[in-house]
């Protein structure tokens, strides 16, 4: 906002402060304090370096350092955010993932690039990559064994309701055929350690396995996370006839809660406190050697309040296995109870708030016959 004179400044300060234009237009990040001269959007600091990589569609500005002449301050008054949303993003898919800003840079890339590059979202029923019912090609796969990623041919099919996956290019039986009702897919980078990196997760007789891929190219990878949410989305409007769209949206894919190191102790409560890999996915909490294991060495079901769980701070006293961390947790469960260390007290704390948020939610009837296996298996 440096230099101009007095009455574009004002201009621009006004603009800034309607309501529509107080988060950002791409992911929703309060307090944007850049904007799109050629869009007319007001953007944080972190998709302003998106939309600056694509300067054919988007010239970025700082609000507060830049400066604004009067032509550019009045096609931001005549756009603004809900205005240029009303145009890219009038026919966005019910299933399509819009990231937030807590999401990975790939999945918000792939949404500016989609809305104001492909334009996928400016009219209805436009033919889309991830849209009809089907995709088939490579994704790099990690071995369950060996680690190595190699090629491996994929296959979604909305009329089979599954994915499969398929060791040679030329075979003709899959390796694997997941059923499209028990997937989730989340990117996970870092864990995967490629910016592009999916983890897919499926149950194979109740138990999580995990399947993680990556594509060179962000585009391809993202257009394949959608497609699993159309599958899924198609699939759940059959199954359930009578659900809302928005009711179904909220059964797609889903992040985690929290994943991260804890130590835990075994049943007897006095074997050493071993470190492990934790993953809360919604009532699972899964633990692993190993963060990229395929399978759970053991699951722990997490019910809800009235039924007699809850997470408590601390350990209970007399706890005699050798821990090294210090900041302990237990999961009160109806048949016993789990303790677990956590390295830091913040670490500790965002545990239980995690397990806290869950134990609060009434339980639903499907997760009922969940808890009943888990039962029935200890």
């Amino acid at each position: 906002m440096t230099g101009g004179n007095d009455k574009s400044v004002k201009a621009l300060k006004e603009v800034w402060r309607r309501a529509e234009n107080s988060l950002c237009a791409d992911c929703g990040k309060p307090d944007p304090d850049w904007a799109s001269s050629t869009l007319g959007v007001f953007i944080c600091l972190s998709c302003s370096g998106i939309h600056r990589n694509i300067p054919s569609i988007s010239k970025v500005k700082s609000l507060k350092m830049d400066h604004w002449d009067d032509a550019q301050v009045q096609f931001l008054a005549q756009h603004g955010n809900a205005v240029t949303k009303a145009t890219y993003e009038a026919h966005i898919p019910i299933y399509y993932y819009q990231p937030t800003y807590n999401d990975c840079q790939v999945l918000r890339e792939q949404w500016i690039r989609a809305k104001y590059e492909r334009k996928e979202f400016t009219e209805p029923g436009k033919q889309l990559p991830y849209s009809d019912g089907v995709k088939e090609g490579i994704l790099w796969k990690r071995g369950r064994d060996n680690g190595q990623f190699l090629p491996r041919k994929f296959l979604l099919s909305e009329r089979e309701g599954s994915l499969k996956y398929f060791t040679k290019q030329d075979a003709k039986e899959p390796k694997v055929i997941i059923k499209i009702d028990v997937i989730n897919a989340t990117f996970q980078p870092v864990k995967i350690g490629n910016p592009n990196g999916l983890q897919i997760t499926y149950l194979k007789d109740n138990k999580t396995r995990n399947i993680f891929v990556y594509h060179e190219n962000g585009k391809e990878v993202v257009d394949w996370f959608n497609a699993i949410r159309s599958v899924q989305f198609h699939y759940l409007k059959v199954a359930f006839p009578i659900a809302s769209d928005n009711e179904l949206k909220s059964r797609l894919t889903r992040n985690f809660l929290k994943e991260g190191y804890m130590e835990k102790t075994g049943p007897k409560q006095k074997e050493a406190f071993k470190r492990r890999w934790f993953t809360l996915d919604h009532r699972r909490l899964m633990y692993f050697k190993d963060p990229l294991d395929a399978f759970a060495k053991g699951e722990v079901f997490v019910g809800s309040r009235e039924n007699g769980y809850s997470v408590q701070k601390g350990l209970p006293s007399g706890t005699q296995g050798n821990f090294s961390w210090r900041y302990g947790l237990t999961i009160v469960t109806p048949d016993r109870e789990y303790l677990f260390t956590c390295e830091t007290e913040t670490d500790q704390l965002d545990w239980i708030a995690a397990f806290t948020s869950v134990i609060n939610q009434p339980m639903i009837p499907q997760e009922y016959a969940i808890e009943a296996y888990f039962k029935v298996k200890s």
